[in-house]
């Protein structure tokens, strides 16, 4: 199965991360494919996904901020656990980004985001939850496309390593290149850090 986000055609995981049979209460789409933000924290976007390695399976769980699309945090995991997943990824993300009042926690209705441990967490935090309609990779395709650069730039084509190694690499990719060097077509072609720097700029012009 694929979505075509943006022009480009992005294949459907392979290996399952997402268990939307459950019965945790799953909120409408109210994002509802508006992916664009004016100030920063008043939409995150997460999604899990599977990395293979010569020792087995990575987890990357990640939350971007639309606004300037930066990764704010992320986990890698051997297992789907939620406390290995969401909410290790939600915890480091706050560090890194204030919250605001009004902010959208956007991801798909698989358990790791619906389940009480993690949703009573968003609401400590007054956080409106949006979720993904069922099968719909539309609904979330910020974060599908991440996760398409990812593994295009990165990961195909290249042999496998061990995870710790992979490890190295996702950092790399995300910390130094994604984050700091790489130009976003979201952005203008601008890097995250250009285009804080003018956002900064104009806000004191």
């Amino acid at each position: 199965m694929y979505c075509f986000i943006n022009g480009e055609k992005i294949s459907r995981k392979f290996k399952v991360t997402t268990n939307s049979k459950h019965n945790h209460f799953v909120v409408q789409n109210v994002l509802n494919r508006e992916f664009t933000a004016n100030k920063p924290s008043k939409v995150w976007v997460s999604d899990i996904t599977y990395i293979q390695t010569t020792e087995g399976f990575l987890y990357l769980t990640t939350v971007l901020d639309l606004f300037d699309r930066k990764v704010i945090d992320w986990s890698l995991s051997n297992g789907l656990g939620t406390e290995q997943t969401s909410l290790a990824a939600r915890k480091m993300a706050v560090r890194n980004r204030k919250i605001r009042q009004g902010l959208v926690f956007k991801s798909d209705r698989g358990i790791q985001y619906a389940n009480k441990k993690f949703t009573n967490t968003l609401d400590s935090y007054t956080v409106t939850r949006s979720m993904s309609r069922k099968g719909d990779c539309w609904d979330n395709a910020v974060a599908e496309s991440f996760f398409k650069s990812l593994k295009t730039e990165l990961i195909y084509g290249n042999k496998l390593i061990s995870r710790k190694q992979m490890r190295l690499e996702i950092f790399e990719y995300i910390e130094i290149w994604y984050n700091k060097k790489r130009r976003h077509s979201a952005l203008n072609y601008k890097t995250i850090e250009e285009f804080n720097n003018l956002d900064m700029y104009n806000n004191i012009a």
